[in-house]
């Protein structure tokens, strides 16, 4: 239920169903190509408990839901009935820029196929350990079994690549694993045997024959080829017989041209494109090594990252090994180190819990809730994890280090590093450099990384202010915005609220009431920037500035507008003390939910400081509730 509600939102606040052209997911994110991104509200969906942040990059609309990812994805799915009819719009409505457009088409392509291909590197890194410790041997039954269930998804890679590629150009999957199929047939590879090449014909045309089992990037453009041909045949074609015809049509010229021209063409330009990478690499494998490691969470928040995953894939099917992946441990645990110490030093048994939760994400290859939920927003975690990593990545680029199967950088994908003759230096040093770039940025995070107790800084940053207002006249520099309360009830500390995204604070500074009246009023003239469909969350715009979320319950959006009544619409001006929203508080709480009602500054950092200046227990709608300090214009 918790995940249809938050895929109801999301799919509400992207447009609508109408205004999604495709979704696929990764480990953490939610990706959506939209025909118009100005219909999706990333600040309302940055708000919302389930939902980590918004990145709109690489020509995609990125919400980072974290581990339980997979699950909202279903249900919109379901919803949406994306998965049933491809979009036609796919390919005319692709993102503008080219950087964005290969953004899109590889994270498009190679997300959906990377779980299997993961699956099997793990299997392969086992099958390594299992040889080097004895307990399996080359040519026996058991190891033929296992070697057949690990090299699958890579042998038979084309047929996978064929269906999520036509998929996303927007034709027909199943004829993509046809194609895909054609050209890994017993009859070809039969043709070839053991020659690397062999030179051929097809009706007197000739064909110079290479290698396409496990092959990356020919079957992508057959398949770009194909569904090209696919909906220019549809468009002239009758709709009793254009179903079939299409596709015959289309195969029947795509394969030939794919052996004859596309194929190797686009394996001689991948291979050249691969030599390129490597030979930069040989040039000074230290200082690739370290600007990669340095510079692969800064791809991860931009999402930008997946443009390198076909080059790391097409290298361990080319070379048999892939020097690229390792360089990004470090990078991995560094950022888990950054978020452990965060998680050792802070107080605030919420930031504890999160960030506990975060660091345990990391160890097995996801980061984001770690960078999202604790290093970035800290700033200086996330830049510590950045450099640290930087030390790992010199470290395994000059004992360049290789993977022999393609992963997820996690704990597991140690196992794909190990050779079947056994451990060498090139396996110690990636365990080394990622333990060295870990502990750096646990220590260095610790001791000089994270800001003191919030209870304490705020203390302390009252107690200067004081000071400093002796010996100068702060009045002159800064101005403080007031902001009355919009409920009657029972005020609390921020941290108490029983919810990680508010009681952290990563949604903004304010405070939290349990009202007693079952009303919540504008608390300053201004506009109603959003109300939620279920009533029970209120995003408000003072005539200053100030944006205030007026969040009524904890998890009340499992009521779906149940005992709220709405008094104004999203858009609508108001004045202060206005009725916005009434509830049902004995309702509510007999449904199961508390009525603990945050009241958040949603862009705190606009501003010197926010606190908290109501002193006593019980507060009443329209007294004074948070002090906003800025500098003066």
């Amino acid at each position: 239920m918790k995940n249809k509600q938050l895929a109801e939102v999301i799919i509400e606040h992207v447009g609508g169903k109408d205004n999604i052209i495709s979704l696929v997911h990764c480990a953490t994110r939610l990706r959506f190509a939209l025909k118009d991104e100005s219909k999706a509200n990333a600040d309302f969906l940055k708000k919302q408990a389930g939902i980590i942040t918004v990145v709109q990059s690489g020509g995609q609309f990125q919400v980072v839901i974290g581990n339980s990812v997979a699950d909202v994805f279903d249900v919109i799915m379901q919803l949406t009935h994306l998965n049933e009819t491809p979009s036609k719009d796919a390919p005319s409505a692709a993102p503008k820029g080219v950087i964005s457009k290969l953004i899109d088409l590889v994270s498009s392509i190679f997300i959906p196929v990377l779980v299997v291909l993961v699956a099997g590197g793990i299997l392969k890194g086992i099958i390594a350990l299992l040889q080097v410790c004895s307990i399996v041997h080359e040519k026996t039954p058991t190891f033929n079994f296992l070697t057949a269930i690990a090299d699958a998804p890579f042998y038979y890679l084309p047929i996978i690549l064929g269906f999520s590629a036509v998929k996303k150009f927007g034709g027909n999957p199943y004829v993509g694993m046809a194609l895909g199929g054609a050209l890994i047939h017993p009859a070809i590879i039969g043709m070839i045997k053991e020659n690397i090449e062999l030179q051929t014909e097809f009706f007197n045309i000739p064909i110079q024959l290479i290698q396409y089992k496990s092959s990356v990037f020919p079957v992508i453009l057959a398949a770009w080829f194909y569904s090209l041909l696919e909906r220019n045949f549809n468009k002239i074609m009758h709709d009793s017989f254009k179903k079939f015809i299409s596709p015959l049509l289309g195969i029947m010229i795509t394969v030939p041209l794919t052996f004859a021209l596309i194929g190797p063409v686009v394996a001689f330009l991948s291979n050249s494109v691969a030599n390129g990478i490597i030979y930069v690499y040989e040039l000074n494998s230290v200082i690739a090594g370290m600007i990669l490691a340095g510079l692969w969470q800064i791809m991860v928040v931009f999402g930008i990252h997946w443009g390198l995953v076909p080059f790391a894939i097409n290298n361990t099917i080319v070379y048999h090994e892939d020097f690229m992946l390792p360089i990004l441990f470090p990078a991995v645990f560094a950022q888990v180190g950054a978020v452990l110490a965060v998680m050792l030093r802070s107080q605030d048994p919420q930031v504890k819990a999160l960030a506990s939760s975060s660091a345990l994400s990391g160890i097995f290859g996801v980061t984001e809730p770690a960078i999202y939920g604790i290093n970035l927003p800290l700033k200086r975690p996330f830049v510590i994890g950045c450099i640290s990593a930087m030390v790992g990545g010199g470290i395994i680029g000059y004992f360049k280090s290789v993977i022999f199967s393609f992963s997820f950088t996690s704990i597991f994908a140690f196992l794909q590093m190990i050779p079947a003759d056994g451990l060498d230096d090139k396996f110690y040093a990636a365990v080394i450099g990622s333990i060295i770039s870990f502990l750096i940025a646990l220590i260095v995070t610790y001791l000089f990384g994270i800001p003191k107790d919030k209870k304490q800084n705020d203390d302390n940053e009252t107690e200067n202010y004081q000071l400093n207002s002796n010996q100068t006249d702060i009045s002159e520099q800064v101005k403080t915005i007031t902001i009355a309360s919009p409920l009657t009830g029972q005020i609390i500390d921020l941290k108490e609220v029983n919810d990680v995204t508010f009681a952290s604070g990563l949604m903004g500074k304010g405070a939290a009431i349990i009202p007693t009246v079952g009303e919540a009023i504008a608390p300053e003239d201004g506009e109603v920037v959003s109300l939620f469909r279920t009533k029970h969350a209120i995003g408000f715009q003072t005539k200053s500035g100030a944006e205030i979320l007026i969040h009524i319950g904890i998890d009340t959006v499992k009521l779906d507008g149940q005992y709220f009544e709405a008094h104004v619409e999203s858009g609508q001006k108001v004045k202060k003390g206005d009725r916005l929203v009434s509830f049902d508080i004995e309702a509510i709480k007999q449904a199961g939910f508390e009525v603990t009602t945050p009241i958040i500054i949603t862009n705190s950092d606009d501003y010197i400081d926010v606190q908290c200046i109501f002193n006593q227990d019980d507060i009443q709608q329209g007294d004074a509730l948070l002090a906003l300090s800025a500098n003066k214009e």
